[in-house]
């Protein structure tokens, strides 16, 4: 597809900016404020970049409760399992895009290469560097992209790829050890440095072939090495090079090679993603088909396919349920079954009463009454309360909220499977959760990533799994969940937690303290999307202290709850800092929650950063 026929579609590389789509008929309202100028942009004036928002699946946590006794197998998935996987070797369809692989050798930015091709509407897919070259042939990949990684080429036992990845059969980019890699491979020479490149550096363009196509001769660059080539391998030519690095771009136009020194998928190198798609593109001629509208057409076509085919081979009805949690990942997950198959999918939503004020009504009105679902709303409030008295330690907390939904869940599972045979548990499973057991460091460590799989529920009662959001970053989960008419709401909101508001009381979770912290949190939320902020903050959110302070309202003193409001910045919530929220928009915070919120007299603002701090405070 060409760009002219893409631009009327929504790209799989982001969200479009807040108020760009209307809210959602007969859903409550959320915060309803007039669009300012300034909503998606960080509070020092930059782009917020949601395409960040990768590691931190919003589900991930209430799937683990799916586990119960930790005992189920990984899914198993197929090398036909993936986008247009089932067409047979040979006989390409519109529904198979073009695919660019990835191969992974230990860099921190590996997941980022993979992110930054898709940017540009082409797929891409992220596997061990030792992958055989049988099952990357098997993905019809247009070019392959060495990763950086922290070996060095001459040392023993470095990682290497499968050697027919040399063959120039297809194009192939080395970044960094990549770059590396190639030349000692094929013949050329890498020594140790004696002038190691870490950080920003300017990189000069010394011969314009189609990797620096329309690229500036002098480029600021990312470089994060300690290893130079010397000596190119026969057939290759210099393109680039800095003050201490005479080889920091290499070519061999004739079998496709290239490769380069620095990292273009980091933000540090402004062209960077132009020389990405000169050789995704230009140089291996992919096509850029990969938008949301053709992913949500070729997915709920597969899925149609595979419970119809199930149904007829086994005389079922082909009933599907999934678990909603009221995050992203579960919501866009069953819209899209709901797309394929209709009322035999049966959505579970259990109500814990932990959630944040009228997000259970948001989900009942898009679910049942916008999109014509079938939802089975389960009010456990009370069970989870009962369970949940007098209990102040937070990981008890957490295996109580776990161990009630597995209950909750197991008894409404029952009830469905009574009157027919269920096939299929819809789950929300993103890519980096397949990439992690996948990659070479997991597959060195033995860990087996578990939270998605189902286990402990009555024998009678397995199901085979649909996992329709497996080839899909965060961000892309968003962009279909828009595409698919779900209401910004639900889809572009913070991650929230799977144990809810329990872990944001600290101390004894009570039936009172919900509905304050309730009342506090959304006052937060409502002056920061009034602030134009919310984009721009990965979360932000109040917490109920178990501490009671002296206070002054009217002409008595009080003795009240301490309010805490925490706000941070990230781009994977694996590190986080604290927001540096305008004076202003904290100080309407503090007045409204001691002025609107019964029982609290003083509001703390939250300045740790992870680490050492965590996100959550519990």
């Amino acid at each position: 597809m060409s760009d002219r026929e893409t631009t009327n579609r929504r790209p799989l590389d982001g969200v479009p900016a807040a108020g760009g789509r209307a809210p959602t008929e007969g859903a409550p309202p959320d915060h309803e404020r007039p669009p300012r100028q300034e909503r998606g942009k960080t509070v020092h004036g930059e782009i917020a970049n949601a395409g960040h928002r990768v590691l931190a699946p919003d589900d991930a946590e209430v799937e683990a409760y799916l586990e119960a006794a930790l005992k189920a197998p990984a899914p198993e998935r197929s090398p036909e399992d993936r986008p247009g996987g089932g067409v047979p070797r040979g006989e390409p369809s519109a529904s198979e895009p073009d695919t660019v692989i990835v191969l992974d050798f230990g860099s921190q930015y590996a997941q980022l290469i993979a992110r930054r091709v898709r940017e540009l509407h082409v797929y891409s897919e992220l596997l061990p560097h030792d992958t055989p070259w049988a099952e990357i042939e098997r993905r019809r990949p247009k070019a392959i992209i060495l990763s950086g990684g922290p070996s060095s080429v001459y040392d023993e036992g470095a990682p290497r790829p499968d050697p027919a990845i040399w063959s120039g059969r297809v194009p192939v980019l080395g970044i960094c050890y990549g770059l590396q890699l190639m030349a000692h491979e094929l013949g050329g020479e890498v020594i140790p440095a004696t002038r190691r490149e870490y950080g920003p550096a300017t990189v000069t363009i010394t011969n314009e072939d189609g990797l620096f196509r329309g690229i500036d001769r002098d480029q600021p660059v990312w470089m994060s090495h300690g290893d130079s080539i010397v000596r190119p391998p026969e057939g290759f030519a210099a393109t680039a090079q800095t003050d201490s690095t005479p080889f920091a771009g290499l070519a061999d136009p004739v079998r496709r090679m290239f490769g380069i020194q620095f990292h273009p998928e980091v933000v540090h190198t402004p062209r960077g993603r132009e020389i990405l798609r000169n050789f995704v593109v230009e140089i291996a001629g992919a096509r850029p088909t990969w938008t949301a509208a053709n992913f949500i057409d070729s997915t709920v076509a597969e899925i149609r396919s595979r419970v119809d085919a199930h149904a007829r081979a086994t005389g079922s009805d082909g009933l599907v349920i999934c678990a909603l949690s009221g995050g992203v990942d579960s919501a866009v997950a069953a819209a899209l079954v709901h797309r394929a198959v209709g009322d035999r999918l049966t959505c579970i939503y259990v109500d814990h009463g932990l959630m944040r004020k009228r997000e259970s009504e948001l989900l009942r009105a898009t679910f049942e009454q916008n999109l014509g679902m079938r939802l089975v709303m389960v009010d456990a409030r009370e069970r989870f309360l009962a369970r949940l008295a007098g209990v102040a330690d937070p990981e008890q907390k957490r295996k109580i909220i776990g161990d009630e939904f597995i209950r909750v869940f197991e008894e409404e599972a029952a009830k469905i499977s009574a009157s027919g045979r269920i096939d299929f548990l819809t789950q929300g499973t993103l890519y980096p959760d397949v990439i992690e057991s996948a990659t070479a460091e997991t597959k060195a460590a033995q860990k087996i990533k578990t939270h998605h799989n189902v286990g402990g529920l009555p024998a009678d009662l397995r199901f085979r799994l649909i996992e329709p959001l497996r080839y899909l970053f965060k961000d892309e989960v968003r962009t279909v969940g828009l595409e698919l008419g779900l209401p910004e709401a639900m889809v572009l909101r913070q991650p929230f937690p799977g144990p809810g508001l329990a872990i944001r009381i600290i101390g004894e979770v009570t039936a009172e303290r919900l509905d304050t912290l309730r009342e506090a949190d959304w006052i937060v939320i409502d002056e920061i999307k009034a602030a134009g902020l919310y984009r721009s903050l990965w979360q932000s959110f109040a917490i109920l202290t178990p501490v009671r302070s002296v206070g002054v309202m009217g002409d008595g003193r009080t003795y009240a709850n301490v309010v805490a409001v925490r706000a941070v910045t990230s781009e994977d919530g694996m590190t986080a800092d604290w927001a540096k929220l305008p004076y202003d928009v904290l100080g309407r915070i503090s007045s409204r929650i001691v002025n609107e919120v019964p029982g609290v007299n003083r509001v703390v603002y939250d300045i740790s950063s992870k680490p050492p701090a965590t996100i959550e405070w519990e």
